[in-house]
């Protein structure tokens, strides 16, 4: 398994970062989209983030097109879209894949260190059937807005579905008990 701190990744501004580069903070990976009816968990993120920031707490955003085509803008327009609808100030970075064949590094070793979530992973399952769509089972992303919290010391310690919104006390929770550490 690859040390995720070490997956070269890159900013949306095209800068280059790592994991690395935010140890000794707790950080709260997802992937993000525009376009989907989970979206407005962006304002959720932006409120974790600025209430928890100053303790070390950390979201970053990771744009892809994967699912129902909902991330279709550039890097630039994913960014004017935050920015202009949600005052993201939050670390985005480029848009790339979060499942199959061509997903990138880090999301293939979260998914293979934590390949289930925690959360209401079947009655999403069972929307998106409802809506002729066939789901990803694990330990594949199930859809835009999965989130995984990584420790001070950059072990992946949870994951949670997407439906489960930012300020669900599960995910809380388990935030604070991390930056208790």
């Amino acid at each position: 398994m690859a040390d995720i701190a070490a997956i070269p990744l890159t900013r949306i501004d095209g800068t280059a970062d790592s994991l690395a580069n935010h140890r000794g903070k707790v950080l709260l990976v997802v992937n993000v989209a525009s376009k989907c009816g989970l979206t407005p968990q962006y304002e959720g993120l932006e409120k974790l983030y600025n209430d928890y920031k100053a303790q070390g707490f950390e979201v970053l955003g990771f744009p892809a097109n994967d699912f129902g085509a909902q991330e279709p803008g550039s890097d630039e327009e994913i960014v004017e879209f935050c920015q202009v609808n949600y005052g993201v100030s939050f670390p985005l970075f480029t848009k790339a894949d979060v499942t199959g064949e061509a997903k990138q590094p880090l999301y293939a070793a979260l998914t293979e260190t934590i390949p289930t979530k925690q959360g209401d992973v079947e009655g999403m399952k069972e929307r998106f059937k409802g809506y002729g769509m066939t789901p990803n089972d694990d330990p594949e992303v199930l859809w835009n807005f999965e989130k995984f919290l990584v420790s001070r010391d950059g072990a992946v310690v949870g994951r949670f579905a997407p439906g489960t919104a930012p300020q669900d006390p599960l995910l809380v929770d388990a935030i604070e008990g991390e930056l208790a550490k």
